[in-house]
């Protein structure tokens, strides 16, 4: 049996009247990725912070695994340009950590050489690598990505992505990821949670674009899109309200499961 490293059940939380979260449950187990996607504004940071403790749901159950470590890699990161630090200075500040340890990690996120580099001075998908190469040294069990990809480019991220599996691979850590780019981290990712504001779906990410009923459907217009299964515990009707199981939307369905389509600049909306 995998070993459940977190667990939220019936989060909930609320901000001015406004409902952020409505009964949410989520699970990670080491060895496992994790990658949440929704709209902006379906409430994915803010049940990572509450994770995290970094805010406080209204209510919920959370469990953790005895003597859990988690590092946490934040959406944005602010560098002050009139305090420059090196990359082997910012890595320094982990506690316990060797200047062995430090040139085997910058081996192993690509930044080898880049010891004096000011990181001011790095781009986007370096400055994401030293983030994780930094979450790698804390020797944690899971890790959370909020956004890792984000300003970086296409090419930077799919080499984090892959970058990320075999962190995932070589430390058998748990990995909670939020991320838009599905179509980039559907092989590494083991289950995908669509969230507005409550759990709309859950599954494996399944990539089909040779199955007869999505080249039925689709065709050769699917490029751009990400296609996976997931299993429902409700439906949406055309107003996008949950509603019982069989009086919503319709679904190719194999085994118990169904095939929704994701446009990968819109973000899935839909159970």
């Amino acid at each position: 049996m995998a070993e459940q490293l977190i667990s939220v059940k019936k989060a909930r939380l609320s901000f001015a009247g406004r409902t952020v979260l409505h009964d949410v449950n989520l699970d990670v187990n080491r060895g496992e990725i994790v990658t949440l996607i929704g709209p902006n504004g379906a409430g994915k940071s803010c049940l990572v912070k509450g994770l995290l403790g970094l805010i406080k749901f209204d209510s919920a159950v959370i469990s953790k695994a005895e003597n859990l470590k988690i590092g946490y890699l934040p959406q944005k990161l602010h560098i002050d340009e009139i305090m420059p630090v090196t990359v082997n200075r910012f890595l320094k500040m982990v506690a316990a950590v060797k200047a062995d340890d430090i040139e085997q990690v910058l081996q192993q996120v690509n930044l080898a050489g880049f010891q004096q580099t000011a990181i001011q001075s790095l781009s986007g998908g370096e400055l994401q690598r030293l983030l994780l190469a930094r979450i790698i040294l804390q020797k944690a069990d899971l890790l959370v990505l909020d956004e890792p990809a984000q300003g970086v480019d296409v090419i930077g991220q799919q080499e984090l992505y892959q970058l990320i599996a075999a962190v995932r691979q070589q430390y058998q850590c748990g990995i909670l990821m939020i991320s838009h780019d599905l179509h980039l981290v559907m092989e590494a990712t083991d289950r995908v949670l669509c969230l507005n504001r409550h759990i709309c779906c859950s599954g494996h990410p399944d990539a089909i674009s040779q199955h007869p009923e999505y080249i039925r459907l689709f065709g050769g217009a699917m490029e751009g899109f990400a296609v996976y299964t997931h299993h429902h515990d409700h439906e949406h009707d055309s107003h996008g309200n949950v509603v019982p199981l069989g009086s919503g939307c319709q679904h190719w369905d194999q085994d118990a499961g169904c095939r929704q389509v994701v446009p990968l600049d819109t973000e899935h909306e839909h159970g």
